[in-house]
């Protein structure tokens, strides 16, 4: 089969390594890809020209699409792609709205029994501020309504910090709720659906804070491991039957078939469980922890998908672990510099992969394009093990500014 993967981080480098080691594709295209995919399979298209897409799928004859991030999804990517006979795994735009709105995901959880922090929704910037004023516990949990690129969520320590957010971030007229701080241990668990069967995958744990001990501002992630000790077998089949079957029962009787990746963010604190949201696609650097121990071939889960026919599926994970660490440009998540040579990609280690997110190439050579520039990925018997191997080829590769966190796993070793 020939796939299309639509994006250019780590996480499509991962489905497109994927797709091609396990067998299921002859070839893959990454739209518009990175510095990681070779010259004649990156589709230099931006990934809102819906119609440039429709247009080489059909040149070239495209069995399948695959759509990476959040964005185009929410502008109905899979919709366009559909009703042009174009193949494509991923959710609808109304079914993407889980991610796309934060209160549309809180009223489906409040309608269907999911597990969620109580929330009050505020529609003016005078209401928010009035409610800051009189509260009497912090940290309290503001939520920006809407695709925000990770940055509209803020979790503000005094009532000083609050208002501080609210005047950066929330300008009136914006949907907006304040949300039930919750304390425990947060995993990720994403099941792929086809509208009326979830099949989870392996739970994963990200490491959203730029400086070691989790300190610092929030990022796109700066390592991942998998399997997630919290989520324990009894813990993820409780996610599966409190929390992924009924959204996805829920959706359903809404009229909005989900189908594609339902990425749950959860906390756990004993007997506990809580969503704290919902993506719906594949995360990053998840998916570079996840696919390494998938020992289905994942074309197969993506066409069940497609077909509505995943309840025939049992999926498989190897009992190893795996972790990546990503390596970052100097000033990230903040202002930093592009284009600076990477040294050291062509003697990586055996057990350890390189998936690329922002970098470019050019005359034969590897330069930073963004923030997170390469994504260290290895796999062991246990996580130990693992953590050493993307270390030690870490420890191979360099570029000038070059930034990551040195204790991806922390929680999991302790």
């Amino acid at each position: 089969m020939r796939y299309c993967i639509i994006g250019s981080g780590g996480r499509e480098h991962a489905i497109s390594w994927r797709l091609l080691s396990d067998g299921s594709a002859e070839e893959v295209y990454v739209l518009p890809g990175n510095g990681g995919i070779a010259d004649e399979f990156r589709v230099n298209l931006k990934i809102d020209d819906f119609e440039g897409m429709a247009k080489f799928c059909s040149e070239k004859k495209i069995d399948m699409v695959v759509v990476g991030p959040e964005v185009p999804l929410s502008a109905g990517i899979t919709d366009y792609l559909m009703e042009r006979g174009i193949r494509t795994f991923g959710p609808s735009k109304r079914a993407a709205m889980l991610e796309g709105s934060k209160l549309f995901a809180k009223k489906i959880m409040r309608a269907y029994g999911v597990p969620t922090g109580d929330y009050r929704e505020f529609d003016s910037r005078d209401g928010l501020l009035r409610h800051i004023d009189s509260a009497k516990v912090f940290p309290m949990v503001i939520k920006l309504d809407g695709l925000a690129a990770g940055k509209g969520v803020g979790i503000p320590e005094s009532r000083e910090d609050a208002r501080a957010f609210v005047d950066s971030m929330v300008r009136d007229g914006r949907r907006v709720f304040v949300e039930e701080y919750l304390e425990g241990e947060e995993a990720s668990v994403l099941g792929i659906c086809d509208g009326d069967t979830v099949l989870p995958l392996v739970a994963a744990q990200d490491h959203k804070r730029i400086f070691d001990g989790d300190r610092g501002p929030n990022t796109g992630g700066m390592g991942a491991y998998a399997p997630a000790p919290v989520m324990t077998a009894e813990v993820l089949e409780r996610v599966r039957r409190e929390v992924l079957v009924p959204t996805i029962e829920g959706m359903k009787k809404e009229g909005i078939p989900f189908r594609g990746i339902l990425y749950a963010g959860v906390i756990v604190k004993g007997d506990d469980l809580r969503v704290l949201e919902f993506n719906a696609r594949f995360g990053d650097p998840e998916t570079q922890v996840i696919l390494p121990l998938l020992e289905n071939r994942l074309g197969d889960l993506f066409n069940a998908a497609v077909d509505g026919t995943l309840a025939k599926c049992t999926i498989r994970f190897s009992r190893k672990s795996a972790i990546t660490v990503v390596m970052a440009s100097g000033g990230y998540p903040g202002e930093y510099e592009k284009g600076k040579p990477i040294k050291g990609l062509e003697a990586v280690p055996e057990g350890a992969l390189v998936f690329h997110a922002g970098t470019e190439r050019r005359d034969g050579s590897c330069y930073t394009a963004g923030g997170r520039v390469l994504n260290i990925t290895a796999t062991g018997k246990d996580l130990a093990e693992a953590r050493e191997r993307a270390y030690n080829a870490v420890g191979g590769i360099s570029f000038e500014g070059a930034f990551f966190r040195r204790d991806i796993g922390h929680r999991a070793l302790k």
